[in-house]
């Protein structure tokens, strides 16, 4: 099959797609008219954790081509001073947060390359660019994913699957219900737009990095933060 021919009915994988940019980015590539699979611990099509390799091989054995790989499934983890932080606390959030896009390149990426095109659009954070305090370890786990993907894009660059990553700002997510009240005001105060982001304004961005529009870009950094980004 032709998976360039504008008469296929493309196929996209979201996690983290019950809720927050998952569910927002599901929504707007359903409009675009892809056939969207949502996975998540709850609420979501496919019930599963992208900590557990050997559940997402069965799932792509399962569900079968995914053109479109949105790997939005993160936890924020603590929010303390590094030196206070555990060993436990920065193995789960690698765990969910890097390790879990490994995991979810390497079961649904293959498929990608044999076909010979797809959209893999993971997200990261400002907080992987700037590093935020008293986010040590989510602030890593970002960075993370901003060089796996940069890696990631060079590999794939003449497969015809693209690879780039979304780092936000601060955005309207229950994530955030996590974060403490003055740590979010204080990253909110970084944005030069004065107010946070909308989920629908990121789930955009991720449309486009999922299409055809995009041809000539991977391994990139798209910054939606109202202005933050300096670099």
């Amino acid at each position: 099959m032709n998976r360039t021919d504008p008469t296929v009915v493309r196929t996209a994988l979201v996690t983290g797609g019950a809720s927050g940019l998952g569910a927002a980015s599901a929504q707007r590539l359903r409009a675009d008219g892809l056939t969207v699979t949502t996975l998540d611990l709850r609420g979501a099509d496919i019930h599963a954790d992208v900590t557990d390799e050997d559940a997402l091989r069965r799932i792509a054995a399962e569900i079968g081509p995914v053109d479109v790989l949105v790997n939005s499934a993160g936890i924020v983890g603590p929010n303390k001073p590094l030196v206070e932080t555990t060993t436990e606390e920065w193995r789960r959030v690698l765990d969910v947060n890097v390790l879990g896009t490994v995991n979810t390149l390497r079961a649904f990426v293959p498929g990608m390359r044999e076909r010979g095109w797809g959209r893999v659009v993971n997200f990261a954070s400002m907080a992987g660019k700037d590093g935020n305090a008293d986010l040590s370890v989510y602030s890593a786990s970002k960075a993370a994913v901003i060089a796996l993907t940069k890696s990631v894009g060079k590999e794939l660059a003449t497969s015809g699957v693209l690879v780039n990553v979304i780092t936000p700002a601060v955005i309207a997510t229950p994530m955030n219900d996590d974060t403490a009240p003055e740590v979010l005001a204080r990253i909110t105060g970084l944005i030069p737009m004065r107010r946070i982001g909308r989920p629908e304004e990121v789930a955009e961005l991720v449309a486009f990095l999922a299409s055809e529009r995009v041809s000539f870009s991977t391994g990139a950094v798209y910054d939606i933060s109202g202005g933050r980004a300096t670099y």
